[in-house]
């Protein structure tokens, strides 16, 4: 498909739902060839079957071995990065063990670290490369309940920031998206719990989740991956180190 990324090759990981699928899908529309990684085969062919990808991989991303061998296996070299695979741990800060903070950190940060360093030797060899890492507004705030999953996000913001001024010169960008709350599984999981914990209906756990975005609604994955899209075209040369939020003004 002809598009402002045709030619272009990406990577997705955590690509078979939710913010990596719509992410999948525009950047297919935007003309690359797309590969979605993740561990659920029959999810990931879903992705590829709907047109919205044209291969899939399989790897948890928090094994670096996994990923770099996944990456190996691929046909073509990885031009566009998009580090989304993740996942939420919601307890007081009381009961959240270390383990618990090892599983956060483990996907969401060392999960965008091994896709990385799988593809960032190439793209600097090449003289071009885009990762964008999928962080959240946990990245640049605090939330109750959270602080695991906003440890490791704020972590992921500080590692974008960081080897942006080290590959500044290479013709390789890396920023990070931050997403608010948005309308995914995951989200309807949180929804589900606050439901059960609290007996609040639906609409008023709805209500609560979204009090914090200005615009009073959960934000869209199709328009975060409009922002991701942007971000791995020729026109966002300029643009490494940044953490965009998504959010309708909360940050």
């Amino acid at each position: 498909m002809a598009g402002p990324l045709s030619g272009r090759h990406a990577l997705v990981t955590g690509g078979s739902r939710g913010i990596g699928r719509a992410i999948a899908a525009s950047l297919t529309q935007a003309g690359a060839q797309v590969v979605v990684l993740g561990r659920d085969t029959a999810a990931l062919e879903s992705v590829v079957a709907a047109g919205e990808a044209q291969g899939f991989a399989l790897a948890d991303v928090s094994d670096p071995a996994a990923i770099q061998a996944a990456v190996a296996r691929l046909e073509h070299p990885v031009d566009l990065l998009v580090a989304n695979a993740g996942s939420a741990v919601s307890k007081p800060f009381a009961r959240t063990d270390s383990a618990d903070f090892s599983a956060m950190l483990a996907v969401n940060l060392m999960g965008v670290v091994n896709a990385v360093q799988a593809v960032l030797p190439g793209m600097t060899e090449r003289g071009f490369g885009r990762i964008v890492a999928v962080a959240s507004t946990a990245g640049l705030k605090g939330y109750p309940y959270v602080t695991a999953y906003c440890s490791a996000k704020h972590a992921v913001v500080g590692l974008v920031r960081s080897l942006a001024l080290e590959i500044a010169r290479t013709g390789v960008t890396i920023n990070a998206v931050c997403p608010g709350y948005t309308d995914t599984d995951m989200v309807a999981s949180s929804l589900d719990r606050i439901v059960e914990k609290t007996g609040r209906t639906r609409d008023a756990a709805l209500a609560e989740l979204t009090k914090s975005n200005p615009q009073g609604r959960l934000v869209q994955p199709a328009e975060v991956a409009d922002a991701v899209t942007w971000m791995c075209g020729a026109g966002a040369g300029s643009i490494t180190g940044q953490a965009i939020a998504v959010a309708g003004g909360e940050v």
